[in-house]
């Protein structure tokens, strides 16, 4: 008989092959194909007989209505704004993934979180292993997170993190990050797969078993994705991710995923040379507003998660001297802006066609939803006519092709949100079409 060739098997989903390939047929990861002993994918070997183990004790299934949620009952971390993307706070016995390009200023903000938890009588344990501990500590002189109950580690072995809890018993656990610890017990680098596996795994099985918070922060892939098998994402409870322009210095915190909160809610923070600010009401970083009027300037109102939020967009239009005319835009879609600029052009009469267009937002803001179609096409106008929008008007609503305004969801927040601001007049989906909202917004 001859001998079993090795199969080779995906390290995210299971899928074998009798043959080594680059891309993973059944989830279409990249270099995830590892060597293995035949059977070992996913439909194959030996299936077994599993006996059942006789229950007792406090292990006995027991009705949901006698549950106690005493234990279960979330604390605040003193940073509301991450509060707020929490659903309220840390949960005890949770695990929160907090994932964001590099520099970023994930580290920045848990040092925060873990100095404020620790200066509310708390005992946190903050592990890097990226980080020494003497840059943690210059880091935290910095922004002013020193806490004699904020303890601070610099390990890449798991089994001397898991002796640190022991030591230390925190009532906090920040973990920067997953990707840098590995386990002595599995094959490959830390980072792998296999280790990211073994890591989490273990990390969440001590947070359960001692109801201890832990945030474990994650690396992103190129394409913006957290680094690592995708099972690490299901075994958390919280995944959030800390986005931002590295051009400006405005912060955003995401709930992708909260099995103990809402998902649409978005954190602000502000980053200064002191460290990581809150932003309660961050609506004036998006303005611009002089004494006088401007063209080519417009005020709407875009919501972010639950939170309403004022941004300002400008539009530039001048006589193009190319053969094909330029379409610059920076915060906004440029494929948007080039379709508002045929409806403008098709639905309104206005010549665009042979004139150089930019437009962009104010404060590094990106307007992705299409509420704010209106406010682009009236900045837009307002550039061309070389007519300013009155000061106190604010526009939102999506423009179809046929040159219609049709309603935007949270109408009504937004309308309340720019009656808070001073904005008393508005040009939304009760107008009708571009042409009327054009001539209420510029007074044709």
């Amino acid at each position: 008989m001859s001998a079993a060739k090795a199969t080779f098997t995906c390290t995210e989903c299971g899928w074998s092959t009798p043959k080594w390939v680059g891309r993973c047929g059944e989830c279409q990861a990249w270099d995830t194909m590892q060597e293995g002993k035949p059977g070992g994918g996913r439909g194959l070997g030996t299936v077994r007989n599993v006996r059942a183990v006789a229950i007792v004790g406090s292990s006995a299934a027991k009705p949901i209505t006698d549950v106690s949620t005493e234990r279960v009952t979330a604390w605040s971390t003193q940073v509301g704004e991450f509060d707020r993307v929490l659903g309220g706070g840390l949960v005890p016995g949770a695990v929160v993934l907090l994932s964001g390009e590099p520099g970023v200023g994930k580290s920045t903000l848990l040092l925060e979180v873990a100095a404020n938890t620790a200066k509310s009588g708390k005992r946190v344990l903050y592990v890097s292993g990226e980080e020494s501990v003497g840059q943690i500590r210059l880091r935290a002189e910095r922004t002013g997170a020193m806490s004699d109950n904020l303890f601070i580690a610099s390990e890449t072995d798991l089994s001397t993190v898991l002796g640190q809890i022991d030591a230390i018993a925190p009532e906090l656990l920040v973990v920067d990050s997953v990707q840098t610890i590995a386990a002595a017990e599995i094959d490959g680098a830390a980072g792998m797969p296999s280790q990211i596996r073994e890591v989490a795994a273990n990390l969440i099985r001590v947070a359960k078993e001692r109801a201890l918070p832990v945030i474990l922060v994650g690396h992103v892939t190129k394409d913006g994705n957290i680094a690592g098998p995708r099972a690490l994402e299901h075994l958390v409870d919280v995944v959030c991710h800390f986005e931002g322009d590295r051009q400006t210095s405005l912060r955003f915190v995401r709930s992708m995923k909260n099995r103990f909160g809402p998902t649409d809610e978005v954190g602000c923070f502000e980053m200064t040379g002191e460290g990581i600010a809150e932003v309660a009401d961050p609506s004036g970083l998006f303005l611009s507003r002089g004494d006088a009027p401007v063209s080519g300037t417009c005020v709407t109102v875009t919501v972010e998660g639950k939170r309403p939020l004022i941004a300002e967009v400008q539009a530039l239009v001048v006589k193009s001297s190319t053969p094909q005319p330029r379409r610059v835009t920076n915060g906004v879609d440029s494929a948007r802006v080039a379709m508002l600029l045929a409806v403008l052009e098709r639905r309104a009469g206005l010549r665009v066609g042979d004139m150089d267009v930019y437009v962009s937002t104010v404060g590094g803001v990106r307007l992705t939803e299409p509420a704010s179609d209106l406010a682009i096409a009236l900045a837009i106008a307002s550039a061309v006519q070389d007519k300013p929008i009155a000061h106190n008007l604010v526009a939102f609503g999506e423009i179809s092709l046929a040159g219609e305004i049709r309603k935007v969801s949270n109408a009504k927040i937004r309308a309340n949100e720019a009656t808070r601001l001073g904005f008393i007049r508005s040009v939304d989906s009760g107008v009708g079409d571009l042409r009327a909202a054009l001539s209420l917004g510029l007074n044709w």
